[in-house]
């Protein structure tokens, strides 16, 4: 927009945590009649932001972006207090966004420009949700026609995206053509084929029947990649309204060509995202009371400073029954306390194995309760321990973004590399957007004697993953393609996971799409002990992952009906014996063996590793192992 159309108008309502996992800075979002990116951090409203304290995952965002790092904060929201009137405010709060991309089309007269050329009108009506862009001298009869935006862009694996070079690639080069552009669509079928750009400007370029004809190009010439149809990389970054001042180039120093993609592609955005458990890290109830309402009690300064917070902050209500006194006592020993430097601060899974895996010596909390029951009978020789989460509570923070490639290559997204991490911010930002969500889960710990013979009787299997993960890297030029292959206790319990996930929904009374899992796996060998475990939890940001359903199918009567149907239901698929014959390479295509949609797929929102290293020949018998097979681990 110009300085003149830079107002505020509320447009659309988004989850707090869809600003995080969908939504996030640097992404575009659809409007009802425009598309507009979420802007930097530095147009963040902090005013209408809440700090969320969670200490481990404050360390681990330190870690990837800087100790400059000092909090983190939820999008701007408006208490749901009460009714908000439209015409109050707090009806204005919200995350800032900017229109892209800036090439919109008329879909009357095919007109392509930029909203900047002074063709096309903002229009504000009354309601907020209409507001739109119209084409006034259309020479459509009647109400002017609103224009829509452009359906291709370019980007690069670096994170930039930057408009569409219409001019450039109607002429084939640089060119100081100001002449008019269409975008003609003379067929329905919408394939890039049948688009063409049309240039006003340039007569008599060709002839079609002995006639003169205007310059156009079809749109398939720039998926052409071999033409070299589009130019080097700008190294734009719309949302931060500015250029990359390193430019746009290889670790080696090639200069990176822009990539066609449309508008609405899935790969446009993928969020980096950290995310941890709450779990607890004092000893003692005070002390672990203190570190829960750690982001309010830092900043008193005496103890008549506590006794004010309790009588107006309703979040303290927790410490009720402890004296002002104690309180302080315990807030100054926790500011003068010498900060732990034992472990990594970007492994955010080992102290929740700790916990999970002895669940009698970890502080019961108003967000964090574990029981350990007894595994079902049939299941004992399987797993250590089965433990219900009756209450968890799980923090995201987003720590930069990617386009093209996918974080879920990585085993770990603070080891994406920092130059394909998009920045949130133009400087090194002091604060990361976070979410808080609350629910409950079931933990599996297995049997690791039992994980470590398994795995060493097959590793025909595990090489065939690996070169699988080869080839996967290396059809995307990951360097070097062996790193961060997760080894093969992580395909059982990946698997595992999935087929348990799918059967869970049916009764628990959470959507598939509700359930999320956390892999806990590490191979021996590796600095620290093995780790093999699964977490199943609700994944819901709103009531529904706090009804209990979950916790209740983890009693070992219902939980043995429920592991029996998983391990049938896996045994044979709608899609086989396609899907069992399934190999883990083709050309590095796939990465993924007996698996499909139909049988243990889960939803993006469910898999933390984008439904790869995923087999259900190893938990079950399938129709191309068959039943005498050594391979399924359950038998």
């Amino acid at each position: 927009m110009t300085p003149k159309d830079q107002k505020r108008f509320k447009v659309g309502e988004l989850r707090p945590s869809q600003a995080l996992t969908t939504f996030g800075v640097g992404a575009i979002i659809d409007l009802p009649n425009l598309s507009v990116m979420v802007m930097g951090l530095e147009d963040w409203p902090l005013k209408d932001t809440v700090e969320i304290g969670e200490q481990r995952l404050l360390a681990s965002v330190k870690e990837v972006l800087g100790a400059q790092v000092a909090a983190l904060r939820s999008a701007p929201v408006v208490p749901d207090t009460h009714q908000v009137n439209q015409f109050d405010s707090s009806a204005l709060v919200g995350i800032p966004v900017a229109p892209f991309p800036r090439w919109m089309v008329c879909p009357y007269c095919r007109r392509l420009a930029p909203l900047g050329g002074g063709l096309f009108k903002l229009e504000t009506p009354y309601r907020t949700d209409q507001i739109r862009y119209v084409h006034a001298n259309c020479t459509k009869p009647g109400k002017p026609p609103t224009v829509v935006p452009a359906r291709f862009i370019v980007a690069c694996k670096n994170g930039h995206l930057d408009d569409f070079p219409w001019r450039n690639f109607v002429h084939g080069g640089p060119t100081k053509c100001q002449g008019g552009l269409k975008l003609l669509e003379p067929s329905a079928t919408g394939e890039a084929s049948s688009i063409y750009v049309q240039c006003e400007a340039d007569h008599g370029l060709g002839y079609r029947d002995g006639k003169p004809v205007l310059l156009s190009r079809p749109m398939s010439d720039a998926f052409k990649m071999d033409l070299q149809a589009l130019p080097v990389c700008k190294a734009r970054r719309p949302h931060l309204r500015d250029h990359d001042e390193c430019g746009c180039k290889t670790p080696i120093g090639v200069e990176v060509r822009a990539e066609p993609m449309l508008q609405g592609a899935s790969n446009s955005w993928f969020g980096l995202t950290l995310t941890a458990l709450a779990i607890p890290q004092a000893s003692g109830k005070l002390k672990q009371l203190v570190d829960d309402h750690w982001t309010i009690l830092e900043k008193v300064q005496s103890e008549q400073n506590i006794e004010l917070l309790q009588a107006v902050t309703p979040q303290l209500r927790d410490l009720a029954e402890y004296t002002p006194a104690d309180i302080w006592q315990a807030v100054q020993t926790k500011k003068t306390a010498v900060p732990d430097q034992g472990g990594d601060p970007s492994d955010l899974k080992t102290p929740e194995w700790e916990v999970f895996t002895d669940p009698g010596s970890a502080e019961t909390g108003r967000d964090f309760q574990l029981r350990a029951v007894p595994p079902p009978k049939r299941y004992a020789k399987y797993f250590e321990k089965v433990v219900l989460a009756e209450r968890l509570r799980e923090v995201r923070a987003l720590v930069g973004f990617s386009r093209i490639e996918s974080p879920s290559d990585y085993d770990n997204p603070a080891a994406f590399p920092p130059n394909q991490r998009a920045r949130l911010s133009r400087k090194d930002p002091a604060w990361v957007p976070a979410s808080e969500i609350r629910g409950e889960g079931l933990f599996f710990h297995f049997k690791e004697s039992l994980i470590q013979t398994w795995v060493k009787k097959n590793e025909t299997l595990d090489g065939r993953f690996f070169e699988a993960h080869q080839r996967w890297r290396t059809a995307r030029k990951l360097d070097p393609p062996q790193d961060f292959y997760p080894g093969l206790r992580y395909v059982l319990l990946h698997s595992f996971a999935h087929a348990l996930i799918r059967q869970l929904s049916v009764e628990c009374g959470y959507t598939t799409a509700s359930l999320r899992e956390r892999i806990y796996s590490r191979n021996p060998g590796e600095e620290q002990p093995e780790m093999a475990g699964v977490l199943i939890y609700t994944a819901a940001p709103d009531s529904e992952g706090t009804l209990g359903g979950l916790v209740s199918l983890g009693r070992p009567e219902a939980l043995e009906r429920h592991l029996d149907q998983a391990l049938d239901n896996v045994r044979l698929c709608a899609s086989d014996p396609l899907c069992a014959e399934h190999h883990p390479y083709r050309d590095g295509i796939t990465l993924h063996a007996a698996s499909c949609h139909a049988c243990l797929f889960a939803p993006e929102t469910s898999c933390e590793r984008g439904n790869k290293y995923l087999d259900r020949a190893v938990l079950a018998p399938t129709v191309e192992t068959g039943e005498s097979s050594e391979l399924a681990f359950f038998r």
